[in-house]
Parts: structure tokens; sequence; C-alpha cells
């Protein structure tokens, strides 16, 4: 078997799981926008636009120095891990204690008062996701991607049969529609002025059951703390720190920025709260992009620090981005040309008035899939603060267009600053690379492809069709139009052919 078609098996491992286990989650959006008001749903928004921004700080970067300092030859890689292990154990608690205590100032910062919990509740989600990151490195190390895969499959199942019980099963049996004599034991469990509340509650205890599932990894090691070992790690890892804060500044901040930086009554009948809603929920639509680049990137993160000194590598990393950026301009041609179908899972109407900045979303999202197989040669060459340059120039430029963009396009203008962001990136990354560690990327035959896939989907927006029927079967053609393009004119250097 190839090399490629390694990470190919290893990423269909992760991939099926993360896509099964995401269309489930996925369908908690479609609960969300038919339970919760766009308002209510901005307060979830806006509270994990900060989680994922904290999470960098929780983990600063020892995640992706534990595989590389792994893979080099002679470490003791168990040795390795206890320590690594210890080290994020101590900071986890330590972080997680201070969000505790300071939840009530959060709240209030925030102006939301009286939900203190929420901010306690994350603090700890927080803590746990930090922990098990540490023992989830250790199995993609060892190739246990299976065990990583059923791991995470049924936290999603915990997550979703949880949020059908507090958020639908309960409201509904208090309210007599149905079960009534279950309505003793939902009160004995079911706060219902908890609310949206429930959402950040529901991930606390699907993240607890992390604990058990990974009991050998977690349990199986000694602490101990060795600066001197792990300074070397550090040094490694804190610039890609800053590069994931830099990176979630450009990924989730533009929604709370619309929270702040939106004119109020720029849409008519909305509050910014609202507006930062149905944003969220219609960025929520771009998941099925990031499903595949998540998928790529954990089983792709280990296998290209593998390949690092095999001679043939530039080969391979370039056959993998022309494939990886093939596939994903196929999901934005279905995506954004299916629509309105797509939509119809944002159950609230007052949600589908945004769906015109999915399309922008899916493609920013692709640019991001194409700067993460890029970036591999920072990573190899120990260059990772290259990283950061690219990062926080990406983040000054997220500010500066969501600032000027926001005032006159409202949520459309977050859109185009994430694709502006993200595009800049990959173009920086991809001509810093050529320098540092040139790979044979074929670059002008993507863009080509990213044109053609563009023009598709500008052909299905503006090209009006009322028939509800033919409608539908002009955009499925336009999606076999590419699959048909991208067969005929790269046929003769398939995947299968090269590797």
């Amino acid at each position: 078997m190839s090399v490629a078609k390694k990470l190919v098996g290893q990423t269909a491992v992760y991939g099926i799981s993360s896509i099964a286990g995401r269309a489930l989650s996925f369908l908690l959006v479609s609960l969300y926008t038919g339970r919760f008001v766009a308002a209510e749903y901005g307060i979830v928004t806006e509270l994990y636009a900060y989680v994922a921004f904290l999470n960098i700080l929780f983990t600063y970067g020892m995640e992706t120095a534990f595989f590389r300092f792994a893979n080099r030859e002679g470490t003791d890689q168990r040795l390795l891990y206890d320590k690594v292990l210890s080290l994020i154990l101590v900071s986890s608690v330590a972080l997680s204690g201070l969000l505790v205590l300071a939840s009530p100032a959060l709240a209030s910062l925030l102006n939301y008062p009286g939900r203190e919990k929420y901010f306690v509740w994350l603090a700890l989600v927080m803590g746990l996701d930090a922990i098990t990151a540490i023992a989830f490195a250790r199995l993609r190390l060892e190739n246990q991607a299976r065990k990583v895969a059923v791991v995470r499959f049924t936290n999603i199942l915990l997550n979703v049969g949880l949020s059908l019980f507090f958020i639908v099963l309960c409201p509904d049996v208090l309210a007599g529609k149905y079960l009534t004599g279950l309505q003793p034991l939902v009160r004995a469990v079911y706060n219902p002025t908890l609310g949206v509340g429930y959402v950040f509650l529901v991930g606390l205890l699907a993240n607890a059951l992390y604990i058990p599932m990974l009991w050998r990894e977690l349990t199986d090691f000694r602490f101990r703390l060795d600066f001197t070992t792990l300074r070397p790690m550090l040094l490694y890892a804190y610039p890609l720190m800053l590069m994931g804060l830099t990176g979630m500044i450009n990924e989730t901040f533009d929604r709370p920025l619309l929270k702040y930086w939106l004119p109020e009554g720029f849409y008519p009948g909305q509050t910014n709260q609202t507006a930062m809603g149905i944003y969220g929920a219609c960025y929520k639509l771009a998941i099925f992009m990031s499903l595949v680049i998540q998928a790529f990137r954990y089983a792709a993160e280990p296998f290209f620090f593998s390949q690092s000194t095999d001679k043939n590598s530039p080969a391979t990393f370039a056959l993998i981005l022309k494939w990886f950026t093939l596939s994903c301009a196929f999901i934005f041609v279905f995506i954004s040309v299916n629509i309105e179908d797509f939509g119809l899972l944002l159950r609230g109407p007052e949600y589908r008035t945004g769906l015109v900045v999915v399309p922008v979303l899916l493609l920013a999202n692709l640019f991001l899939g194409v700067y993460y197989n890029l970036s591999v040669w920072f990573k190899l060459t120990d260059k990772t603060y290259y990283g950061t340059y690219i990062s926080v120039g990406g983040a000054a430029l997220t500010v500066l267009l969501n600032f000027l963009l926001i005032p006159l396009l409202g949520y459309m203008g977050s859109a185009l600053t994430t694709l502006a962001c993200y595009f800049m990136m990959a173009v920086v990354c991809w001509w810093l690379g050529e320098k540092h560690f040139p790979v044979p990327y074929p670059v002008a035959r993507l863009a080509a492809w990213l044109v053609v896939a563009c023009a598709l989907v500008a052909a299905s927006w503006y090209v009006p069709i009322a028939d509800f029927w033919l409608r539908h079967a002009f955009h499925l053609g336009l999606c076999g139009l590419f699959l048909a393009l991208v067969y005929l004119v790269e046929r003769p250097r398939r995947a299968g052919a090269q590797a």
C-alpha cells in the first residue's frame, strides 16, 4: 500500500465516523433553530466563539509538539507522553479554576447577568478537552484510528441524545403534549428556566464520558513534570499557540463582532443579537466542508511528520493537495447550488434570511483547508514562527475588514472578510513555502478548477428557473458536469496511477 493510500485510509476512518457523527450533531442546529429564537441562539454563537479561542490557550500547541518530538529518533514515546500529559493536567486545572472564579465577572462583562453557570460549565468543558486532547494524540500516534473514531462518535451520540431529552422531550412532556405520566420524573430532573443553557450543560455531560472511555490512556501514565525536557517542546509549541489564537480570531470572532459593530436597526425588526444568531446558524451549513478538513487534518498531521524524511514526500504532498482541493471544490458546488434544500435544516424562517452567505463561507473554508495543506512546510522545517506571522496578518485583516464591511454589508461583510482572510493566508503560505520547502503544487491547474466551480455556482444562482423540479434537475446537472469535467481532465493523472 502506498503512503498516499495509507493517508486516504486513515482519513476515511476519521472521516466516516466524523461525518456520521457530525451529521447527527448537525441535527442539533436544526433542533436549536426550531426551539430557540435567533436572539437566544446568539448566546450559543457568541460563547462558543470564545470557547474556540480559549481552547487554544488550554493546549498551547503541545498536541502538535507531542507529534513532532515523539517522531524523533531515540525518543521514548511513553516517557514523553507522561511529561506532556502531566503538564497539561496541571495547566488545565489552573485555567479552569480561574475561569470558574471569574464567572460572575465574565457574565456581567458580556451582558449575561444571572447566567454565571454557563461560564462554569464551559470552563470545565475546556479543561476536559485539553486533557483528553493529549490522550487522543497518543492514540493517533499509535495509529489507533478506530478507537479515536468510536470514542468521538459515542460522545456525539450522547450529546444528541441528551439534547433531545432536555430540549425536546422534557419541555413537551411538561406541556402535556405526550407521555404525561412522566411529568413527576421530568420535574425532578428538568429546570424550565435554564432554556438555552442546556446546550452548555449537555456539552459538559457528554464530554465527561471521555474519562471512562479513555481511562487506560488517562491513568496509564506516571505524573512527572520535567521542564528541562519540556522546554524545547514549549519553544516549538508557543508559535503554534500564537498561530492558533490568531487563527481563531479569523475563524470565530466575526460572530461576536457583529454584536458590537453592526449598527442598530441595520436589519429591520432584528436586534444585533438576532443577527449574530442568524449568521452563526448559517455558518453551521459550512460544516460539510469543515468535516472534510477536520478528518483530513486528524490523519494528515502525524502522516506528514512520518513522511518528512522520505525523498518522494514533495510529490506526495502535491498529489494530496490536488485531490483534496478537487474534493472540496465539489462540496462547494454541491451545497451552493442546492442551498435552498440545505437551508431547510434551519427550522426557523428568520434563520433562512442569511443563506446568501453560505457559498462565500464554503469557499472561505476551502481556502482554509488549502492553507492547512500548505502549512506542512513550516512544521517540517521547525519554522513555525512563519505560521504565526501569517496568522497574525490574517487576524489583522479580519479585524480591519470586519470593521469596514460590517457597517456596510452586515453579516455578508463578515463572510467576505472570512474569504479574503483565508485566501490571503493560503497565497502567502504557498509563496513562502516555495522559498523554504519547494513542493511541485499544480497551482495554476487548481486555480482553474476553482474558477470553474465558482462559474457553476454563479450559473445556479443567476439563471432563474421557476419550476421546482426543473430547477433541481438543473442544479444536479451542474454538479454532474463538474464531476464529469474532473474525470475527463484528471483521469490520466488520477491518484491511483501516481501513488
